[in-house]
């Protein structure tokens, strides 16, 4: 584990196999959540040498919980000075959810950095004026009552019910990544994800490898939206894990990394 300074913030990040001679893979996680969520994209993905490397985004995890407002603008920058910090020109970048949609503002920011995309369970296109509303209300509230409630009352959203059953493990895991994420971290980043700009016209420029992935039962960005970057992204590829909610990389693992690997062993080594 390591930590980079950028400003007044410490980002604590993992760099595993850093002598890796394939394209680097940096996977972003979503919220209320933080780089643990990554573990089983990184023990598979690592057993083939390459290099992984996953951050705490700054609010969330063992990272500087900055209060306010954080953009996605923010959040991308951040990994970008990561990136320069540890040398790494050239990445694989994958996101699942809002870190989809860091991904997708990374891609805006430094097209020319990345090698490939991944882009789980996330949607492109700008908050509505009602959701606008409902992520600063809720952002409120977290301030107010604490991540427990709301932790709770989302769990079955974030991982599908029948999973929740089948997998406590994976539920507990799922919940106690919510309920240790700090409240003013997690409201100043969706006070800033609700004034994200629409990115189905950056996406249409996207001229690198890309895949998109989707559980089945997600609820919160359901296939619609996925098959709608499948159609926006020229030469994407669109994969559907059966049987998952928000979170396929944690509740079908195994398929989850079966996908991902095949897709990573497609991107050539050299440019």
């Amino acid at each position: 584990m390591g930590t980079f300074i950028t400003g007044q913030i410490a980002i604590e990040y993992e760099d595993h196999n850093p002598e890796g001679t394939k394209p680097p893979l940096v996977l972003v996680h979503g919220h209320p959540f933080d780089r643990s969520m990554w573990t089983p994209q990184v023990q598979h993905v690592g057993r083939d040498g390459r290099r992984v490397i996953v951050s705490d985004l700054r609010g969330y995890g063992r990272s500087t919980v900055v209060p306010g407002k954080t953009p996605l603008r923010t959040f991308a920058q951040d990994i970008a000075e990561l990136l320069d910090d540890l040398g790494v020109a050239e990445i694989v970048l994958g996101g699942l959810s809002m870190g989809g949609q860091i991904v997708m503002e990374f891609h805006r920011l430094f097209p020319d950095r990345l090698r490939g995309l991944v882009l789980a369970d996330t949607a492109p296109q700008a908050e509505t004026e009602e959701g606008r509303r409902t992520r600063n209300a809720m952002a409120d509230r977290l301030l107010r009552e604490g991540m427990g409630p709301h932790a709770d009352e989302v769990l079955s959203k974030m991982v599908a019910p029948a999973n929740i059953r089948r997998f406590p493990a994976v539920a507990e895991h799922v919940l106690g990544m919510m309920r240790g994420t700090p409240p003013e971290g997690a409201a100043a980043a969706l006070r800033g994800r609700a004034e994200r700009p629409d990115y189905v016209a950056s996406l249409s420029r996207v001229r690198v490898p890309t895949l998109i992935v989707v559980g089945s039962d997600d609820e919160f960005t359901p296939i619609a939206d996925a098959r709608l970057m499948h159609r926006i992204i020229p030469g994407s590829t669109l994969a559907v894990v059966e049987g998952a909610g928000h979170m396929p990389n944690l509740e079908r693992p195994a398929e989850f990394n079966e996908t991902l690997q095949k897709f990573l062993d497609s991107i050539p080594q050299e440019q």
